[in-house]
């Protein structure tokens, strides 16, 4: 569904307008707070990008350190990363959802976009946990059938 509004996406220029900081002093200083807001939320969403490696990002070092039995990457964390991902779990959703949302003139457009990516912001993270639910049960199931003995085998 992102695919498909990203694909046809028109802006609405002369659309109805939700807010909008026309008044002094707020026309000057609103947008000099939302462009610095912006500036330091891509700072910080490429900033964790590299710091965190891209497979942990998209989950497949997790299964991978599962698979091969060497518990959670995030064992391996420092002590303030694990205290970050304790009350955030996806920091770059955080700033992305202040890009969509801290604006100094918010139009319809804008805000379908903002409403549709935060569900999907808010969906993806449960769909994320019931995946790994689901893949760890079956792994768990497909170990314990290739651990039992086959017939015919000698014990």
């Amino acid at each position: 569904m992102v695919k498909l509004v990203m694909r046809y996406w028109e802006p609405v220029p002369r659309g109805p307008v939700l807010w909008a900081a026309r008044a002094e002093p707020w026309s000057t200083w609103v947008p000099l707070l939302c462009f610095v807001l912006h500036v330091i939320s891509w700072l910080l969403i490429f900033s964790i990008l590299l710091v965190f490696d891209y497979a942990e990002l998209m989950g497949l070092k997790q299964v991978y350190y599962h698979v091969l039995g060497l518990g959670e990457p995030l064992a391996l964390k420092s002590p303030r990363a694990l205290r970050l991902f304790s009350h955030l779990r996806h920091p770059v959703c955080v700033e992305l959802l202040t890009v969509l949302w801290v604006v100094p003139t918010l139009g319809t457009d804008r805000l379908l976009l903002a409403l549709l990516l935060t569900l999907y912001l808010g969906l993806a993270h449960g769909l994320d946990q019931q995946d790994l639910r689901y893949l760890r049960a079956q792994l768990q199931r497909k170990l314990h059938l290739l651990s039992q003995p086959q017939e015919g085998e000698a014990e």
